[in-house]
């Protein structure tokens, strides 16, 4: 039967074309003809199909050399025998889960697809989310039952915004079906393409869940780190410091304290704790990591506030540079961003913040955070304080003079929320320098 895959004989639609979507749709195209990549926003097909990519997740060569028929018409998708969903599963603003594009998707396809199709969804969900709401989504529009007329499928996404190392083909890819049929095609079809492996989870909800589990232990490693953090700094010790001396031994962990945020790690855990307070039990420890790491932003914010007094600037007035808005480092990914909590509290305390940054989409930000990104540093300096939140590589090249140059006090005051910059040459060159 892979054959007829290979062949293009029978056809693999993925459904939603972001970062993890894309990346998944243009490796299946390599090995498989007639891939269809669809997509509900005619903008990101009509870019995909001139090679352009705004994530910088999948480059236009790949994109070129791909057989991929990318298309905002779902109709295309009766052509499908396999149809992958790939949309976000973000959460509300009470940290709820929002069902809402996975719900639509579902609805897209059950409209548009055809009997005896396998429905296979990569979405992070709690366990149940793929057979009890998103399979009978499928029934209701498409008439027909599941496990008899068509097959579901979950393969939980690994993708790492921005990395290029751990990529689709350099993870093993965890697969479960309805039934052992399905859970063996869908291992063929994704091994053509992931070259780490392949896990055959025992049914749909042990793979949902084990999806789950991989970014709250993440979440909780983090939490765990940013607390000895805020307690080291109380006792007058350098964060930094410990955890050198303590990654010595060799079973020790080595997570940094930071903030969390992103579409995964920091949106994850509710959708368990979700589920676990539906059936009855209230987590505790998932909770509280994701109290203490929902907080940073607001301690970041207060520690430069001291900063600041103690460099006897007036708060109320001040200046502050926000230097990094995207989630994590060399992305434009700026989805859950917690510097927003960094921004918000400054203004709190009557704090004018700037926000620079060369790699978010300035748009995205203006529409999602009604924010508008300054063009350069230079543009509204000088500045009372700089906060730098990311390690985007153009930050790593700013030398101390530059940085000097940026400000209209004797005092700088620098915080270095990842820690990566050289803290002694700074406070040599008269810095208040100060990291999490």
């Amino acid at each position: 039967m892979i054959e007829d895959f290979i062949s293009g004989n029978r056809k693999i639609a993925v459904v939603g074309l972001g970062y993890v979507g894309l990346p998944l749709c243009v490796g299946f195209g390599r090995v498989f003809k007639g891939v269809i990549g669809f997509d509900i926003s005619e903008s990101r097909v009509n870019e995909l199909k001139s090679g352009n990519d705004w994530t910088l997740e999948v480059s236009p060569d790949d994109i070129k050399k791909t057989s991929v028929e990318f298309t905002a018409n779902p109709q295309t998708l009766k052509n499908a025998s396999v149809i992958i969903i790939a949309v976000p599963t973000p959460i509300n603003s009470h940290n709820i889960p929002d069902l809402r594009p996975l719900e639509s998707a579902s609805q897209i396809v059950g409209s548009n697809m055809s009997k005896g199709a396998i429905v296979v969804y990569e979405s992070t969900v709690y366990p149940g989310v793929t057979e009890d709401i998103c399979g009978r989504i499928l029934e209701k529009y498409s008439g027909m039952k599941a496990g008899i007329d068509f097959k579901l499928g979950y393969s939980p996404e690994r993708i790492n915004p921005g990395d290029k190392i751990h990529t689709l083909e350099n993870i093993v890819k965890v697969v479960a079906g309805q039934d052992n049929e399905t859970t063996e095609l869908l291992s063929e079809i994704y091994g053509k393409v992931v070259k780490a492996g392949i896990y055959k989870a025992q049914n749909i909800k042990t793979a949902e869940a084990a999806k789950v589990i991989e970014n709250i232990q993440r979440d909780l490693n983090i939490a765990l780190i940013n607390e000895l953090s805020i307690i080291f700094h109380k006792l007058g010790l350098d964060t930094r410091e410990v955890l050198d001396a303590a990654k010595t031994k060799w079973n020790f962990l080595p997570f940094e304290p930071g903030l969390v945020g992103g579409h995964c790690i920091g949106v994850d855990p509710y959708y368990l704790t979700f589920k676990a307070q539906e059936v009855g039990y209230h987590p505790e420890v998932i909770l509280a990591g994701r109290r203490i790491n929902d907080y940073m932003g607001k301690y970041i914010a207060e520690q430069t506030i001291k900063e600041l007094i103690k460099a006897q600037v007036a708060v109320k007035g001040s200046r502050v540079l926000i230097m990094g808005f995207t989630f994590k480092e060399n992305v434009k990914d700026v989805r859950n961003t917690r510097v927003i909590d960094i921004y918000n509290e400054l203004k709190e305390y009557g704090v004018s913040p700037f926000v620079y940054d060369p790699e978010a989409d300035r748009e995205e930000v203006r529409l999602e955070y009604g924010i508008d990104i300054i063009e350069s540093p230079e543009n509204s300096s000088p500045y009372d304080g700089i906060i730098v939140t990311v390690k985007h590589d153009e930050f790593k090249e700013f030398s101390v003079e530059y940085l000097r140059s940026l400000y209209g006090n004797n005092s700088p005051v620098l915080i270095d929320v990842k820690g990566f910059l050289n803290g002694d040459i700074l406070k040599s060159s008269g810095f208040r320098y100060w990291r999490l």
